[in-house]
């Protein structure tokens, strides 16, 4: 049997547009202006699945879906008239996550990019191949009724259908190649169990959103100026975020503090609180679950658990961590500080009759601490993203690959560590860098593994950035 031909693409956070339904009301003109429809990459997709279709000589592709292909954590519509109570904070932040809510997001999103979904529905009717690996933002795919709307959406035929599959977090390409999404080695993003992600609260089945994700629906969601796809267009210096208040946010949205400090409180506790959730009991035996991932992953349940073993500790662990991520250590040491001043000039006022301005002078002696203490705290959400040689290969020693596709951070790579050669497809998402959506970064790249020629038995891979043809003038 020949060897085929493999696609990989990634993080194309597929979403609803902007504005959301069912109000349909735009805040601003630049207010998430990257989640408007004239964004949308559909073509440049449906065009990709040609391309690939050509390239392959008419022989069968697996093309591999490779997490973050829908952006549940970005969709901000909601029913109108719902059979089940959705809190308010719902309305305002996104649909929690749970099955019938997941589902509603999966329809909205499948309905907004409907020619994609018709264009994929050919490319598998061709005689190739379809397999979608959850990433962080598409950790609600595990819930099984969210794959069923897809497969329905889908509407293929039985011998079709066969060729169109769910995997828990990684794909075994051919024997030679390992894809999965990479976010199970970052502790911010990593879903703790993809065997079993869910949780019980309240008798009511969730999943267990990663920190990163639930920061973005309480956080990111609420600052529609700041486009979550690229860290350069919301980490910025102390100058550089005060020129984009008074440019951008004074009249937008002037009270951006306040929807950043409930923001990352409500993060905080929602996390805080999922730690002591329930685990839920599947029907099935563990054993049966490890076996059924195995065989869809194209591999041995004793690879499945070796995997396992590489699953960076969760951030949420370490509340005090989070708290640092979220800045709400420095939250907290400017209110206590500043009570403690208050406190304090106060009893000096009642004993020596000082005047209250006095108040300013520990305030004044207390910033360079407190500036000495900001500076020397460093994030360490970029650091975990970044490849690890000894990481590959143990993976690469487990698995019996030398080969290792990854996603989840955007950036495209081609790579060799020692004897594994790593590629990352980079992102198919809006990551425009302005508020004006002009200025984008290198984007549209996808992996492709194919046959040598020199040796037929042995394949070979590239990354390759793919261009749209120029459409000719009417």
């Amino acid at each position: 049997m020949s060897l085929k031909y493999t696609a990989i693409i990634s993080d194309l956070h597929l979403t609803d547009a902007e504005p959301s339904r069912p109000k349909h009301k735009v805040r601003h003109p630049l207010w998430k202006k990257f989640k408007t429809k004239q964004f949308f990459m559909d073509p440049a997709l449906i065009e990709f699945l040609d391309e690939i279709d050509r390239k392959s000589h008419g022989k069968p592709i697996e093309l591999v879906l490779n997490g973050d292909i829908f952006d549940f954590d970005s969709v901000m519509a909601y029913p109108i008239a719902p059979i089940y109570k959705f809190h308010w904070i719902e309305t305002r932040r996104g649909l929690f996550p749970r099955e019938e809510r997941s589902v509603f997001k999966m329809q909205v999103v499948l309905e907004e990019h409907a020619d994609l979904m018709n264009a994929l529905r050919r490319f598998v009717e061709k005689g190739h191949s379809l397999i979608l690996i959850p990433g962080n933002h598409d950790v609600e795919l595990h819930f099984p009724k969210v794959q069923k709307t897809f497969f329905d959406v889908l509407n293929l035929g039985p011998e079709d259908t066969k060729r169109v599959k769910f995997v828990k977090w990684f794909y075994i390409s051919e024997n030679d190649t390992l894809i999965e999404h990479g976010h199970q080695q970052d502790p911010y993003c990593l879903c703790e169990n993809p065997l079993n992600p869910f949780i019980v609260n309240y008798n009511e089945l969730r999943i267990r959103l990663p920190f990163g994700n639930v920061a973005c629906r309480y956080i990111m969601n609420g600052m529609g100026l700041f486009n979550p796809h690229i860290e350069k267009n919301y980490i910025m210096s102390v100058s550089e975020y005060l020129s984009f208040f008074f440019r951008y946010l004074l009249l937008t949205q002037p009270l951006i503090i306040w929807t950043w400090f409930w923001g990352a409180v409500a993060t905080l506790i929602h996390v805080t609180f999922d730690r002591f959730g329930e685990v839920y009991k599947p029907l099935e035996h563990m054993e049966d679950i490890v076996e059924k991932a195995a065989k869809d992953s194209n591999t041995t349940p004793k690879v499945v658990r070796g995997l396992q073993e590489f699953f960076a500790t969760p951030a949420t662990q370490n509340p005090w961590l989070i708290a640092k991520e979220l800045w709400l250590d420095r939250a907290f040491l400017i209110f206590f500080g500043l009570a403690f001043t208050f406190i304090f000039t106060t009893q000096l006022k009642l004993l020596f009759g000082l005047s209250f301005y006095w108040v300013f002078v520990p305030i004044l002696l207390l910033i360079p601490f407190f500036l000495f203490y900001a500076r020397s705290i460093t994030s360490l959400v970029s650091t975990y993203k970044e490849p690890d040689e000894w990481l590959f290969s143990q993976q690469s020693e487990i698995t019996g690959v030398h080969r290792i596709v990854y996603g989840h951070t955007h950036i495209p790579r081609h790579e060799f560590y020692g004897s594994v050669e790593h590629l990352n497809s980079g992102t198919w998402s809006p990551a425009f860098t302005d508020v004006e959506c002009t200025q984008t970064s290198e984007r549209n790249n996808y992996v492709w593994i194919y046959p040598s020629e020199e040796n037929p038995e042995v394949r070979k891979a590239e990354l390759i950035q793919f261009h749209r043809k120029p459409t000719s003038p009417t």
